[in-house]
Formats: C-alpha cells, structure tokens, sequence
C-alpha cells in the first residue's frame, strides 16, 4: 500500500474511539470537514497531500529505530505502521489521554513493534543517537519551547539519521493565521512563536542537509537528513 492510500484509509475502523480531533486532522467527518474548510481553506483532498508529504520521509522498507513526537491520537500514524513490520517505533507524548488513544489503535491493529512512552519533546529520556528516523505530526505549533524541541530531536537522531513531519506554519493563509492569533492561541492550542515557511527552511538548512519543505495552505510538510558534518559540528 502506497502513502497515499495509507492516508486515505487512515480512518477507517475508528468506530468508537473516534473524537472530533480525529475527524478534523482527516478531514473525514461533516464537522471536521467544516473546520478544515473554514480554518485551514482544504478540503480532503489538501488535506491528505499535506499528510502524504509529511509521511513521504519514512522509507518504504523502513525497518530501524524510529521514534514518533507527539503521538497524538494515533489516527494518522497507526494505519502507516501496519505496513512497517521490521521497524521498532517508540510513540512519546506528553498527554496520557492522547497516548491511552494511541495505545487502543495499536492494539486494534495488532501492532507488536510500537512501544508508547510519556515524556516531554524538550527533554528526550533516550541516549544519544538513538535513532534512524524521527517523525513529528502537527507538534511544532503546540510545543511551548519550540528550540528545545529541535534540539532534542536533533541529538537522539543519528548521523544520517531522516526527521520528517509537518506543522502549522503563518504567512501562507490570512484567515489561518487570523483564527490561530484569535482562537488557536489564546485557548492554549498552539503556542507562539510560529515558524514561517522561510524560516523553517533557514532552520533545516542550518541543522541538516538536504531539506526540503513545501506547503499546503498554512501547513508546512519537511523531510532533511542528519549528515555526518551536522552531528560533529
């Protein structure tokens, strides 16, 4: 199965487990459609190529160490590792609500190769290069000390190691942006400062090689790769 069905199915058998971030971050439910078209200017369509590119990072045939911060729900990634077998995937968020979610998609699945942990993006509880690939779904906007974040991820990531995700990024939707500063924000939802798409670029490029990050309305989607002269300088 190709990323693209992988998403497209991604909320297939949620039955009773589904909740209205579910069907928001799908854009699956009339409710969640409405907010991805009123927020976000997407309809299912934008929506699943922004996840598509998001999760284009993770190789078909990934069979290492990956780690997945935040976990969230665990709507969007579960489906992906039914088709990844030989990975070992630790899933880490701060919220045990969200990761007692995560847990019952794993076991529906019958996922025996993701391990849930709760625990803090900007203080990793992993060694050093820890891991091959790094996955970050919609997290960068919430996490209240964003530097710390990127720093972290860059530490337990091994040299050539593969961080890859997406995020809310301003400049790319004037009404996004609006309902972020007025809603998103003062409810505590996502945290300031945001990134642009220019500066996430400037970040990558500085951290990793070989970034790369394109947008979907006022999401940014990246991929960049830990080379051997990022991890020793």
């Amino acid at each position: 199965m190709n990323r693209h069905e992988e998403i497209k199915n991604a909320y297939k058998n949620l039955g009773g487990d589904a909740t209205f971030y579910d069907g928001m971050i799908t854009c699956s439910t009339l409710l969640g459609k409405a907010v991805c078209k009123l927020v976000w200017n997407m309809d299912k369509r934008k929506n699943d190529h922004y996840l598509e590119l998001a999760l284009s990072g993770i190789p078909n045939d990934f069979s290492g160490k990956m780690l997945e911060v935040p976990v969230g729900t665990g709507v969007l990634s579960m489906p992906v590792y039914e088709t990844m077998p030989g990975a070992d995937i630790i899933c880490l968020d701060y919220s045990p609500n969200m990761m007692e979610r995560a847990k019952r998609q794993a076991e529906k699945r019958g996922l025996r190769n993701v391990r849930f942990m709760q625990g803090d993006v900007g203080k990793l509880p992993f060694e050093d290069e820890s891991f091959d690939l790094v996955l970050s779904l919609n997290g960068f906007h919430a996490f209240p000390d964003k530097d710390a974040a990127y720093s972290e991820i860059f530490r337990v990531l091994k040299s050539g190691g593969i961080f890859c995700g997406c995020f809310y990024v301003k400049g790319e939707n004037k009404r996004t942006d609006v309902l972020v500063d007025k809603i998103y924000t003062p409810k505590g939802y996502f945290t300031p400062p945001y990134e642009t798409a220019g500066s996430l670029r400037e970040r990558l490029n500085a951290m990793y090689r070989k970034a790369e990050v394109k947008t979907v309305e006022g999401m940014a989607a990246f991929r960049c790769r830990k080379g051997k002269e990022n991890a020793e300088g």
